[in-house]
């Protein structure tokens, strides 16, 4: 697939957002955000991610990626928040006995239907490798245009989405909002007191509703427009900088 261009260098965006006075955890996604344009992992941007577990700020991944995939980064990095993956469509938590939960937030069936509906059609869709072990819904490779996607699957009550690195066909009503709501509750927290950072369509509604969102120069038209923040720099870079414009770095450890 082709990965998506960071776009020219231009001087980082602000509009006014409502802040809590200080932000208490940190939501991101994870290709195109703590990645470079080849899907390869910032060893900056981990190292800041690292740096704020060790102070106490939960740091939640909210990705279209299979959980296999978030969860091995999640042990890796050490993080402590739960994980939204598939897009919005899984949950996964950790009790405090240790134990972990997991929870499937949208009908793989619809995305299913989709699918069928879109092969029927003679569209030339394929789905990903990662799509042997998605539970919630279908990913697709980015080989014909969302709008073709959705004109074929107009009168089906499913989502069509774009991260710029696949399509993803949910069950109507899902997403990463609806879930990382779900998520943050759990921690007693609401959106409003994060600093969320994505570059994708499919992270405009999280985007729009975090304390302090940030996207960056190589995000979509659509996550620029709902972040608070847009950042200079492109990819895992942006992620840094978002941070430090954010502040959540300085000052004590907001109390838990």
């Amino acid at each position: 697939m082709s990965p998506r261009r960071a776009r020219p260098g231009r001087p980082p965006s602000v509009r006014p957002v409502a802040r809590p006075r200080r932000f208490r955890a940190v939501v991101t996604d994870v290709d195109g955000t703590l990645t470079d344009e080849s899907r390869r992992l910032d060893p900056v941007a981990l190292t800041y991610v690292r740096r704020l577990e060790d102070r106490g700020v939960p740091v939640l991944l909210a990705t279209g990626n299979v959980l296999p995939i978030a969860l091995a980064l999640y042990r890796s990095l050490g993080l402590s928040g739960p994980i939204v993956a598939e897009n919005g469509g899984m949950l996964y938590r950790t009790l405090d006995n240790g134990e972990s939960v997991v929870e499937r937030l949208a009908d793989p069936s619809v995305a299913r239907r989709a699918f069928d509906r879109l092969v029927d059609a003679g569209l030339p869709v394929r789905r990903l490798f990662t799509d042997r072990w998605r539970e919630s819904e279908v990913a697709l490779e980015p080989t014909v245009s969302v709008r073709r996607v959705r004109a074929a699957l107009g009168g089906l009550s499913v989502d069509v989405e774009s991260t710029g690195f696949a399509i993803h066909l949910m069950q109507a009503g899902a997403g990463k909002l609806p879930a990382l709501g779900r998520a943050l509750g759990y921690l007693g927290l609401t959106p409003r007191d994060c600093v969320i950072l994505g570059d994708g369509d499919n992270d405009a509604r999280m985007l729009r509703a975090a304390g302090f969102g940030v996207s960056f120069s190589s995000g979509s038209a659509r996550a620029r427009r709902a972040a608070g923040y847009v950042a200079r720099a492109p990819f895992a870079a942006g992620f840094v900088e978002g941070l430090k414009a954010s502040g959540i770095l300085r000052g004590p450890v907001p109390p838990g």
